[in-house]
């Protein structure tokens, strides 16, 4: 019989907590709660020649594991299925990873330090942890515990949180840690987990995000040919930073109304109702609007619950958008708030029961920030509509059309007042919307304290009108069409293939081939070819195959644009067309369809069934 050898598995366990500092010593240091994890190594009996197969196959799947962990990136963020119960998704975002996915961060953050001379001998960086209520949430966090603390960091607990929070965690005096992760999938099904990570810059570029897989890819490809560590207790410190992040919501909403009356409940008299989609956004009610004074009777959805039983927590979502109009309406409320899961976004509703979320919230937040700074420049991502321009323009503001994708538009505006072109507002039509004056930091629930201030503002004018009334010149699209084309091609492929289509079809306007389109821009923009390449002495590199064209008449006059990207999320392309005459989305589609997809045999590689549908009937179904 052959020799005995071991083989590691990797678990993860939570011991009992160990609890000190049960009080807080002082008002403005956090309460603390010590609670240790740790790793086992586990070992299984293999005879010696199951061991030299199982080395032979882990030496070939070191290649596979690294990709494993690269494909997790999407964009600046971490994204994964972290759960069974997706048709055709497998589960990939395991412990395993995000362990590596961790450790590899911390690593990153103390090397960072070391670089600034922040660090001293013996230091430790300290890292701030959130997550959302997703159920996957509480066994991923013991894995970036224990990665965090394999890196040498010290971990800071925080629980339930918001993705702004864990930013904010880096900058308020009383914990100013040196980094943070915020564990969250936005919008995403309860399936589905990810890791934003953060540093008192901001958060981290898709180019960092980028250093760190590749660091982790490592880690977790040579582990999985010769075994997962065998850790120490990890001490982890629980505080409780939401409260003080409240509380500084609630400072800056009484000092800039500065309530002649009552300085400390500025909102007594307005009924606001909070849709938090069952995500972590009820803070907000509780902590912030109702110890301002608000009444906030007829909210919804404010208890945290990771299955998301009501709706999608996203202010985009239709559902979401009409529960929280009708909670208005029957309560005779002044606003309606939506937050998303993170509450990084978010979108409202007037006390007339008029929706505002995508251009039209921009709109809003445009004539607030002009307001306080006339003639600033405001980015947006590439999909907004003409109208938009027109009304930004129209208040005396400037508008920039950027890349799809919030770090693009925020990153934007950084560089434009880092170059002296004066930039308070960047954001995208999913609702996520930052200001310089707050970090350029996307920020939902900071983004509705700007309205709420507003509306209070209002009233104390003397106006009986609402929010809403500020966006009435803002004219609707006469079309607005959003299709999608999967990509036809092995997963592994799906990435290249669908690039390659997003730039043939920019070829193939720039040749001429499609009469009438051409790469938009905005006038004297210093964006080109079709809102995507920066043509100013700092040109950021491009990370994503995508562009806008305008569709212009035979006389030349502009009635319609097309945008064209590739998706990160899905092996799919994104595809919005708006029109301002009757049927000319279809018009394009057509175009689109024959001219392009068909005539240059792209149609192989992707699935234009909903193109072709809108193309012949005006719809998708």
């Amino acid at each position: 019989m052959g020799m005995a050898t071991t083989s590691p598995s990797f678990s993860l366990q939570h011991c009992n907590p160990l609890k000190t500092s049960s009080f807080p010593a002082s008002p403005s240091k956090p309460f603390t709660e010590v609670i240790q994890f740790h790793v086992l190594f586990r070992t299984k009996t293999l005879t010696k020649a199951q061991a030299q197969t199982q080395a032979q196959e882990g030496h070939a799947g070191v290649g596979e594991a690294a990709y494993q962990i690269k494909r997790l990136q999407n964009g600046s963020d971490i994204r994964g299925v972290a759960l069974e119960g997706e048709k055709g998704r497998a589960v990939d975002l395991t412990p395993q990873a995000v362990h590596a996915i961790a450790e590899s961060f911390g690593d990153w953050v103390i090397d960072g330090l070391g670089r600034t001379g922040e660090s001293h001998s013996g230091a430790l960086a300290r890292i701030s942890v959130g997550r959302d209520p997703r159920i996957s949430g509480p066994t991923l966090s013991v894995a970036v515990f224990a990665g965090l603390g394999l890196a040498g960091c010290s971990v800071f607990d925080m629980g339930l949180a918001t993705t702004p929070a864990c930013y904010m965690s880096t900058l308020l005096t009383s914990f100013a840690y040196n980094a943070s992760i915020m564990m969250t999938a936005s919008h995403l099904p309860y399936t589905r987990n990810g890791l934003k990570f953060f540093t008192p810059k901001g958060g981290l570029t898709s180019t960092e995000v980028e250093e760190i897989c590749d660091r982790a890819a490592r880690k977790y490809a040579n582990r999985v040919g010769r075994g997962w560590p065998t850790l120490k207790p990890v001490p982890t410190t629980r505080v409780d930073f939401m409260s003080s992040y409240a509380q500084h919501l609630c400072n800056i909403i009484k000092e800039r109304i500065n309530h002649p009356l009552h300085y400390d409940t500025p909102l007594l008299g307005f009924k606001i109702m909070v849709n938090a989609g069952n995500g972590s956004g009820g803070f907000f009610t509780w902590d912030v609007l109702e110890k301002l004074g608000a009444d906030t009777t007829g909210s919804l959805n404010l208890e945290p619950d990771g299955m998301f039983p009501n709706h999608i927590p996203n202010p985009g979502d239709k559902v979401a958008m009409s529960l929280t109009r009708s909670a208005v309406l029957e309560q005779g409320g002044h606003l309606g708030i939506v937050f998303d899961t993170d509450v990084d976004r978010s979108g409202v509703v007037d006390d007339k029961g008029n929706t505002i979320n995508g251009d039209r919230l921009i709109a809003l937040m445009a004539t607030i920030v002009l307001r306080e700074f006339p003639g600033t420049t405001i980015v947006t991502d590439a999909r907004t509509s003409v109208a938009l321009t027109r009304f930004i323009t129209s208040k005396g503001g400037h508008h920039c059309l950027y890349r799809v994708g919030y770090r693009n538009v925020i990153d934007k505006g950084v560089q434009l007042n880092k170059d002296g072109i004066e930039t308070h507002l960047m954001m995208e039509t999913t609702g996520h919307g930052a200001l310089k004056e707050n970090h350029f930091l996307d920020d939902g629930a900071y983004m509705v304290v700007k309205i709420i201030i507003e509306m209070v503002r209002m009233r104390l004018a003397g106006s009986e009108e609402g929010i809403g009334s500020l966006i009435q010149e803002l004219e609707d699209p006469l079309e607005s069409i959003e299709l999608r084309m999967n990509v036809i091609t092995p997963p592994q492929q799906a990435k290249e293939k669908g690039a390659e289509a997003v730039d043939t079809l920019k070829k193939y306007i720039e040749e001429g081939h499609l009469k009438g389109w051409e790469l938009d821009s905005c006038g004297n923009c210093w964006v080109s070819e079709g809102c995507l390449v920066d043509s100013n002495d700092t040109p950021a590199a491009i990370d994503a195959h995508m562009f806008r064209a305008k569709v212009c008449d035979e006389e030349g006059v502009q009635h319609g644009w097309i945008h064209i990207r590739q998706s990160v999320h899905n092996p799919n392309i994104a595809l919005i067309m708006q029109s301002s005459v009757p049927c000319g989305g279809q018009s394009m589609a057509k175009i689109l369809r024959d001219k392009f997809l068909l005539g240059s045999g792209v149609d192989k590689i992707l699935d234009i069934s909903q193109v072709d549908s809108y193309a012949r009937k005006g719809s998708v179904s």
